[in-house]
């Protein structure tokens, strides 16, 4: 099995929020804390420590009590940015990830996916919940990985890979399906943003 000591968690919150005017979405209000934090606390009992990714307020995201990386890679390319920044800064054996949009991920979320690496020997464990339909729906920015990955990253991203799923079949992966797919909820506009106010 895999120790919660030997996991540092990273929320990222590097992204250009886009689609939500442009805002810093991890600084957006929810429940009267920020959605960053919100993933912190949600994250933090989970693992042995935790950092943030962020590219914008660093000093903001500082005061949230753990390090702050920015992104590796210019240009906001997306998670696997995020990833590399974390690995670069990871102290333990293994990165799990979350994103600060989702604030209600589940708070066994580091657990599974830790026994799904373990015990399938796997390199990657990400996870998945089903559509209505029964399918799987991939969440690959839920993410556990080994530190020791950092090269292949460093590899990937240098040929221009910005897919987390891509990168992460080149190496042992394993799924680990949630039956709670609300858990999973997130916010990329200000409507899903006040839809998320009203989710407890």
């Amino acid at each position: 099995m895999i120790d919660k000591d030997d996991i540092t968690g990273l929320v990222l919150a590097g992204g250009r929020g886009s689609r939500m005017g442009g805002v810093d979405k991890g600084l957006q209000n929810h429940q009267g804390t920020p959605l960053a934090l919100h993933a912190l606390l949600r994250l933090a009992p989970q693992v042995g420590a935790t950092m943030v990714n962020a590219n914008r307020n660093l000093g903001a995201y500082e005061s949230m009590g753990s390090p702050v990386w920015p992104d590796a890679l210019p240009e906001y390319p997306g998670p696997l940015a995020g990833f590399l920044a974390g690995l670069e800064h990871c102290d333990t054996p293994w990165l799990v990830t979350v994103p600060c949009d989702t604030p209600n991920f589940p708070t066994d979320l580091v657990d599974r996916l830790a026994t799904a690496a373990a015990q399938q020997e796997a390199d990657i464990a990400i996870a998945a919940t089903r559509e209505p339909d029964g399918s799987l729906q991939y969440q690959p920015v839920f993410c556990l990985m080994r530190a020791s990955l950092l090269e292949s990253l460093v590899r990937a991203t240098t040929i221009g890979e910005r897919k987390i799923d891509r990168w992460a079949r080149q190496h042992r992966c394993a799924e680990v399906v949630f039956e709670d797919a609300d858990a999973f909820f997130n916010a990329n506009t200000l409507a899903e943003l006040q839809s998320l106010q009203r989710k407890r």
